[in-house]
């Protein structure tokens, strides 16, 4: 698994994001390069939860939603290396739900958020297993 060095700046849109939008779980993408070793996480984008009721538990992103995600990679010379989403009151460990939805390539970025609070981030990618395993975050 490669390490994670994420951008201040976009660890903090991620965890605002997580606590505006709780007690539902909020989703959105990350942007940047990549190396053998390292992800270099440059930009964070939110998008809207499209899950259709139960938003404290699940979140969907909109297939337009992801078609404008890989277009905007490509237009800015950039990498579309995963999502994020948050936990509301639950550990930033992925559910069976995250496991189903998951694409191998991708890293996934929770957030804990407990009493409105971002409290935790951690990062998961599928391994040849098809199971999480943890990435290490710088």
């Amino acid at each position: 698994m490669k390490k994670l060095d994420i951008n201040q700046e976009a660890l903090e849109l991620m965890q605002k994001h997580a606590e505006a939008t709780y007690p539902n779980e909020c989703v959105g993408f990350f942007y940047g390069k990549e190396d053998d070793t390292v992800r270099f996480i440059e930009l964070a984008v939110e998008v809207p939860n499209s899950k259709e009721g139960d938003q404290r538990r699940r979140f969907e992103v909109h297939p337009k939603d992801y078609m404008k995600a890989e277009r905007y990679a490509l237009e800015n010379d950039t990498t579309l290396l995963g999502v994020y989403h948050s936990h509301p009151e639950h550990p930033a460990i992925p559910s069976e739900h995250d496991l189903k939805v998951a694409q191998p390539f991708f890293s996934y970025i929770i957030v804990s958020v407990k009493g409105g609070k971002s409290v935790k981030v951690r990062s998961w990618q599928l391994n040849e297993q098809n199971t999480f395993e943890e990435e290490t975050i710088a």
